[in-house]
């Protein structure tokens, strides 16, 4: 199968590698952003069931991989259920889960302050990780979560513990986050706030590192020619799959434009108006 973008209404903007062609035939496993990617906030998008469907009818498998670490698998599981996608746990590999392997890797069987929604504390427990969220003396690593429920406190008490010699980590780098009315601020941002108090930067979990994709390839036996990233971010979704040495394809439903493609030096494989137009793309 091969591609060719030829988008109306484009004028200047078209950089060259927009027309490059990429045989898709060969890709089974479809890894998959959600925010910006298959849906805005509680808002599925045009063409994410057939896409789905059509993964389903070639025999492969999709995994959404998301750095939006506010909700747990199971919320998210409920979520995309009400939006008619067929999933399930085995659907999903979080920044939350992602982190929580790097403790236990790195840091071992420590006592963790976590900062972030209540479903990122409780997933980070329901991984094996201590989890406190209260001032504790014991305390060996901070983690942050992007989180919908932040507030001043919070951010008082974070940035008293960031004054502890302890790793410092935050599950993923985003800015913002895609929402009905444009965006809101995400992980990044807040770190980026926090680091200006307290001269603190985090190690951060998650896209662009290529350690989801690498988890789920090697849990589920595809090669990096099997496998496809598909996502709205450059810096995040695209540059993991770059890390990772596999297929990236870019929406323009979500954050990036073709101004931020062209500018960045990181460049996808393909890119798309959205998904229904990557559906129509791969069913021809």
């Amino acid at each position: 199968m091969k591609k060719a973008l030829n988008y109306d209404n484009i004028i200047s903007m078209v950089v060259d590698y927009f027309n490059k062609e990429k045989d898709l035939s060969n890709i089974k496993l479809f890894l998959l952003d959600m925010d910006g990617t298959i849906y805005n906030e509680n808002q599925i998008f045009d063409g994410t069931l057939d896409f789905l469907s059509y993964v389903e009818r070639i025999g492969g498998k999709y995994i959404f991989i998301t750095n939006n670490s506010s909700k747990s698998v199971d919320d998210y599981v409920i979520k995309v259920n009400k939006m008619g996608i067929k999933a399930n746990r085995d659907n999903f590999y979080t920044s939350t889960q992602a982190t929580a392997s790097y403790i236990k890797e790195k840091l071992g069987d420590v006592l963790v302050f976590a900062s972030g929604t209540k479903s990122f504390v409780k997933e980070l427990k329901e991984c094996g990780i201590k989890v406190t969220t209260r001032l504790n003396k014991n305390i060996k690593a901070i983690v942050m979560g992007h989180d919908t429920e932040l507030n001043y406190s919070k951010l008082r008490k974070l940035s008293e513990l960031l004054l502890l010699d302890v790793p410092y980590i935050a599950t993923n780098p985003d800015l913002v986050c895609p929402v009905s009315f444009g965006y809101t601020p995400d992980c990044g941002s807040v770190a980026i706030m926090l680091e200006n108090a307290t001269g603190r930067k985090p190690i951060y979990i998650g896209k662009p590192e290529p350690t989801m994709i690498n988890f789920v390839m090697k849990k589920y036996g595809y090669s990096k020619e099997e496998t496809c990233v598909i996502g709205d971010r450059v810096y995040t979704d695209i540059a993991s799959g770059l890390n990772a040495g596999v297929c990236s394809i870019c929406l323009l439903s979500g954050e990036s434009t073709l101004k931020t493609i062209e500018d960045d030096p990181r460049k996808p494989t393909l890119v798309f108006k959205d998904i229904r137009e990557l559906y129509n793309e791969l069913n021809r």
